[in-house]
């Protein structure tokens, strides 16, 4: 079913689902599978541009040389930009510590060098963003390696949505996400119905 918000359509699986990221067991491996790189919209290109110089000292060698001879983004229109990725398939800002794959930009940001936290893509993940008409539609993406997270969204009990509180409310503002919860709370006493 999909609830309608303001000027987005809702999957009602970003309700009823449940997760939370476990990357002990997963160890990041969205930074490193799938078809491509993390989708960047337009205003993620810009603060990477801006803030480049602070993230590369947290990128890893085989990062830099990318980036020096493929750019960290590829892709030719709007909705089709997503950043460049090894030929192993990590993205070119990701690095391993302690096994575990992170974020360089951020690396960057909680070290206070830059003010931009990580591409949106990324932070609300595993919320995929698209269009239907004029409206941003919000998808639950199930992938095979966040198995760990739904078990452990399923053992605390907590929704996909308040999983990303924090990056909801960063793209949508709180006020949004408030009716959000309000919105749940009715969506669940129907289903009791």
């Amino acid at each position: 079913m999909i609830i309608e918000h303001g000027n987005t359509l809702i999957s009602d699986e970003v309700l009823l689902s449940r997760f939370v990221c476990d990357l002990d067991s997963c160890k990041g491996a969205c930074c490193v599978e799938g078809d491509r790189g993390a989708p960047l919209d337009l205003e993620d290109i810009e603060a990477i541009q801006k803030n480049i110089e602070q993230i590369k000292p947290f990128m890893t060698r085989k990062g830099l040389e990318l980036l020096k001879f493929e750019g960290f983004h590829e892709g030719l229109d709007e909705d089709d930009i997503a950043t460049t990725c090894l030929p192993t398939g990590e993205c070119v800002f990701a690095y391993r510590e302690n096994g575990i794959l992170g974020c360089a930009i951020e690396k960057a940001y909680k070290a206070g060098k830059i003010d931009y936290y990580k591409p949106i893509s990324c932070h609300l993940y595993p919320i995929r963003l698209g269009r239907i008409g004029d409206k941003e539609s919000i998808n639950y993406h199930q992938w095979n390696i966040c198995k760990a997270a739904c078990a452990l969204g399923n053992k605390l009990n907590v929704p996909v949505f308040r999983f990303l509180k924090e990056p909801l409310i960063r793209k949508y503002g709180q006020e949004w996400f408030d009716e959000l919860e309000l919105i749940y709370k009715e969506y669940l006493n129907q289903l009791k119905d």
